[in-house]
């Protein structure tokens, strides 16, 4: 087992493969996502198949996509835990117009009330 997790570090993990000496992360997405492209051709040519490349080429391209945006909102959390907190004159949409209508009647919202979800 230790085996197959060493070989996806390898392949797979930025820290452990050789990409990881490339400084700039987008540079580094772009050449990840150039070698799973060149792996779609490889694997759609091997079965002679042009629709199998675009299947194969979408599907590299969502989940490799995926990984890195789960990466960045990770080292985002990481990084700046603030950027996901709620920031000053924020409201919630229902907020936006500081009255609701209930039962008929219009009632005006506290302006120091952000509001919340289920208002």
């Amino acid at each position: 087992m230790n085996y197959m997790l060493n070989m996806w570090d390898v392949v797979m993990n930025n820290k452990h493969n050789p990409l990881s000496q490339i400084p700039d992360f987008e540079t580094r997405h772009m050449v990840f996502q150039l070698l799973a492209w060149m792996w779609c051709i490889i694997f759609s040519m091997y079965f002679g198949s042009m629709y199998i490349f675009g299947t194969t080429a979408i599907l590299h391209t969502l989940i490799i996509a995926g990984i890195a945006i789960t990466f960045a909102i990770f080292r985002t959390a990481e990084k700046n835990p603030q950027f996901f907190m709620k920031k000053d004159g924020y409201h919630s949409f229902s907020r936006a117009r500081q009255h609701m209508w209930i039962n008929g009647k219009k009632v005006q919202l506290d302006p120091s009330d952000p509001g919340g979800e289920h208002e």
